[in-house]
């Protein structure tokens, strides 16, 4: 339902926007556009786009409100923030390496740690 709906939805945009590029200019726009005859010039012509685009647009607005109670009905409920942190994380899979327990002896002081900056390569 969702595919079809969205189909449609980008047929009536693409339609909405070819009628709109169609439509002679109104002036301004730097003078451009709106000139002498051509392909659709004249009032019924005028007309007939003007109904075209208002009903184009009706329809994008339709299927925009369709598509949006469409997902929400079909969405999970709730938020991902809302759930706890340990149920987003995947269970350990038995045939994977579990990791190490923690070391229960304290760490080695820091003067004894070996160091591998770049400052110690160069003495």
């Amino acid at each position: 339902m969702t595919t079809v709906l969205l189909v449609i939805h980008i047929m009536v945009a693409t339609a909405l926007v070819a009628v709109v590029l169609w439509q002679r200019s109104e002036g301004g726009a730097l003078g451009i556009g709106g000139g002498g005859g051509g392909f659709l010039t004249g009032r019924g012509t005028a007309n007939l786009l003007t109904r075209t685009t208002a009903v184009l647009a009706a329809c994008f607005f339709l299927t925009s409100i369709l598509l949006t109670l469409v997902s929400k009905h079909t969405a999970p409920a709730g938020s991902v923030f809302d759930k706890p942190a340990s149920s987003t994380l995947v269970p350990n899979d038995p045939g994977q390496a579990q990791p190490a327990a923690p070391a229960t002896t304290p760490a080695a002081p820091a003067e004894q740690a070996p160091r591998g900056g770049i400052l110690d390569k160069l003495k």
